[in-house]
């Protein structure tokens, strides 16, 4: 979803739903991308202690209308970028051919199948080569295994000319369940893993909208949403699929970017803060937030280079030794819009969205900047760009009760929960 997260492997990493945001979630933005079949230009992406409870929102009592898409929608997920060589293990049978089927071949038992770049922008799949796309089909509950990660869906290799680039076709449920354990800890409460379902299956609908002409809709990583394959699937993240199947959150009938992030620090924001090109809609304008308290993440130090900070200030037109860093404005939950840059040379108002991607500050929620002389000591607090859901305060909202019902109208306000045709 491309804002700020953190990941989780199988114990809580930080890696984006700030756009870097995996509990960690982390940023997920989404992409447009021009591409080809034969030559796929990547973009980077223009697009986590309980306290009193609050007030219960108030839910429809009514089903909403069906919002349009498509159930057993197929996704394609790019889960190998610009590679030379891979290789793909099949737990049992495979077949193996071109696109246009002119070429093909079975392999009838388990094994490794070598992907490799060949000569005038061909590419070679064990015994077979071609100028187009080359398909891995697994057969019969076979499972692909690259990298260490299981899928159970279709691989396309497309040539490029030098490289290659492997996409998963995958059933969207199917895609979720690689999703959940890596966006949000499988071992939390059901009802926070609904409502981190919902939000994810809505972003996946919204993010493959008109991209038929392209290649893949989606990245594997923080670019779009933490995903590591289908193949391995956990009985919680299941359920939480499965009991939320095709519902997704829609305002005025049209699906939107459900943004989610790790931690807020007290209070979600406006989407503008983060990304001022974003649609100005109620579901993305923020919310209290008094339930991620309890996560470490609450609050946080770090340390980063001066010379990141000068690399930054330079990319931004100003010269000479970084003297101070200071908040220039901020939203009334205290996060960071802009940040002021002095240096020996001048001054320049910088947003901190763009400081934060360029630094890796875990938020914008600042509370302390010291400038030294080698480091800049940074104190704020949450995790991630601070938009749509705060996955700890999800957590926190299901451990006191709530309902996913509840967390998803908590954090996305004058949204509508509907179930796709």
């Amino acid at each position: 979803m491309r804002c700020a997260t953190r990941f989780w492997l199988f114990s809580c990493i930080a890696g984006l739903c700030a756009c870097a945001a995996p509990a960690v979630n982390s940023s997920k933005t989404t992409v447009s991308q021009s591409q080809t079949t034969a030559r796929i230009a990547l973009e980077t992406p223009s697009v986590l202690a309980d306290e009193t409870r609050v007030p219960s929102p108030s839910l429809p009592e009514k089903p909403a209308k069906p919002v349009s898409a498509h159930k057993d929608k197929t996704v394609r997920v790019l889960v190998a970028e610009n590679s030379k060589t891979a290789y793909i293990k099949h737990s049992g049978r495979i077949n193996v051919y071109t696109q246009d089927k002119s070429k093909k071949y079975k392999i009838s038992q388990a094994g490794t199948v070598a992907v490799n770049t060949h000569k005038n922008g061909q590419v070679q799949v064990g015994t077979l080569i071609a100028s187009q796309p080359i398909i891995i089909e697994p057969v019969g509950g076979t499972t692909l295994e690259m990298d260490k990660n299981k899928y159970t869906g279709k691989f396309f290799v497309l040539p490029g000319k030098t490289t290659f680039h492997i996409v998963e076709y995958v059933p969207l449920e199917q895609y979720l369940y690689g999703v959940l354990p890596y966006e949000m800890h499988p071992t939390w409460a059901l009802e926070a893993l609904k409502a981190q379902a919902v939000a994810a299956r809505t972003y996946t609908l919204k993010s493959i909208e008109k991209k038929s002409a392209e290649p893949f809709d989606l990245y594997n990583d923080v670019r779009s949403q933490v995903y590591k394959g289908g193949g391995q699937v956990y009985d919680s993240v299941k359920k939480a699929v499965d009991q939320t199947r095709g519902e997704v959150l829609s305002y005025k009938g049209a699906l939107f970017f459900t943004y989610y992030h790790a931690n807020c620090g007290g209070g979600t924001d406006h989407v503008h803060v983060w990304n001022p090109k974003a649609p100005n809609i109620k579901p993305l304008s923020g919310n209290s937030c008094k339930f991620d308290a309890h996560s470490k993440s609450h609050t946080f130090k770090q340390d980063i280079a001066k010379s990141t900070a000068e690399k930054f200030a330079r990319s931004q037109g100003l010269k000479g030794t970084l003297k101070s860093i200071k908040v220039a404005k901020k939203t009334s939950t205290g996060r960071a819009v802009d940040l002021t840059l002095k240096t020996t040379a001048g001054s320049k108002t910088v947003p901190c969205a763009n400081f934060r991607t360029a630094t890796g500050i875990r938020s914008c929620k600042l509370t302390k900047i010291t400038t030294g002389a080698s480091k800049i000591h940074i104190e704020g607090r949450g995790y991630g760009h601070g938009i749509g859901m705060c996955q700890d305060g999800a957590h926190g909202m299901a451990k006191q009760n709530y309902t996913y019902k509840q967390i998803l109208k908590h954090y996305y306000p004058g949204s509508t929960l509907s179930q796709v045709r």
